[in-house]
């Protein structure tokens, strides 16, 4: 981009503003994506990571890529099949005949943001690839270790209809994903739009949008959503529903407490982008099915019983109460009679 920007047009750091401008823009290709987009600004100001389930063409890998694109981050897909290799993913050293030397070729996991598209296709050994550059952005290729872009995400994408040429994702994967996002057909209505809008713009994509974010401001607002409050209350409301997980019946394994941090996590970017500075029970509550859902190993009985894992998160949250009177969210209110400073906003 080129060209002199206004002072008010640039980009502010803050969550809610960064929030604003991504929706804005992506709506300019896609509709009715409201959620989707807001779960991928909250794992990308908590350094989380994404699993989108759906059915093929509803624009799991196109909502990624415009994403990318307008938040700055460079951006790499990889298709995963049966035959992608571990290397395929990371790198490998290639043999230079010219010089007689090994020279390094990095993956395409050296990105901001990384598309595993049908990441279920591809066996567990090479999912197991994404394993570490998840969770300690880093690499590790042929004994060296290389670190990864800062900010760096994976976006995970897979088909819920196709079980033939599928491997299931291992639980330590499944885990590694901070939310797992399910991906509806739209209504009637955003599909009449929809066909509107590529009937006058049919090469209309990701090209079509513009960069409104820096990737420095995004690293900027993770600190403002760090700084977000969480009353005890809210904590202990979190803590609730994943011991609720662990002791529902039809539950075998429930959240693990990486499931735990996603909560408090993604609250306090739910928070931040929704303009507060502190966490409520709402934020917690809203995002217990994409934080549980898939952490959720069922019983024998309940799994061939084909118990949906949702009905059994939607069992769970109503099992929890959540803590009542919002004002205490927003601070931690000294003791009557403990001669506390008197508190401000």
């Amino acid at each position: 981009m080129s060209g002199t920007t206004e002072p008010a047009d640039e980009p502010s750091a803050d969550p809610e503003a960064i929030y604003e401008r991504l929706q804005a823009e992506i709506d300019r290709v896609l509709i009715g994506n409201e959620e989707a987009v807001e779960y991928l600004t909250i794992a990308l100001l908590t350094r989380g990571h994404l699993l989108l389930e759906g059915v093929p063409g509803i624009a799991k890998t196109t909502l990624a890529n415009l994403f990318a694109r307008t938040s700055g981050l460079e951006y790499n897909r990889i298709q995963m099949t049966p035959d992608t290799l571990p290397a395929d993913i990371t790198g490998t050293h290639i043999y230079q005949q010219g010089t007689g030397s090994f020279e390094l070729q990095r993956g395409p996991v050296f990105a901001n943001l990384v598309v595993a598209d049908e990441i279920n296709r591809a066996t567990a050994k090479t999912q197991s690839a994404l394993l570490e550059a998840m969770q300690e952005r880093r690499v590790t290729i042929e004994g060296e270790t290389l670190s990864l872009p800062d900010p760096f995400m994976v976006v995970a994408t897979q088909n819920p209809l196709e079980s033939e040429g599928v491997f299931q994702l291992p639980e330590a994967q499944r885990d590694r994903f901070q939310f797992k996002l399910r991906l509806e057909l739209p209504d009637r209505t955003d599909e009449r739009e929809l066909l509107d809008r590529f009937d006058d713009e049919p090469d209309l994509g990701p090209d079509d949008v513009e960069q409104v974010v820096e990737p420095g401001t995004l690293v900027d607002a993770r600190e403002t959503v760090s700084a977000v409050h969480v009353a005890e209350s809210v904590k202990e409301y979190v803590l609730d529903l994943v011991a609720a997980s662990r002791d529902h019946a039809d539950v075998s394994h429930g959240g693990s407490p990486r499931a735990t941090l996603a909560f408090l996590n993604g609250a306090k970017a739910r928070a931040a982008i929704n303009g507060r500075d502190y966490a409520i029970p709402d934020d917690v509550k809203s995002m217990a099915e994409p934080v549980l859902r898939h952490r959720l190993v069922l019983s024998t009985d309940a799994d061939l019983s084909d118990v949906d894992p949702g009905d059994v998160v939607v069992d769970i949250v109503d099992s929890v109460e959540p803590p009542s009177a919002e004002a205490e969210f927003s601070f931690d209110a000294p003791a009557a009679g403990d001669g506390g400073a008197e508190v401000s906003e």
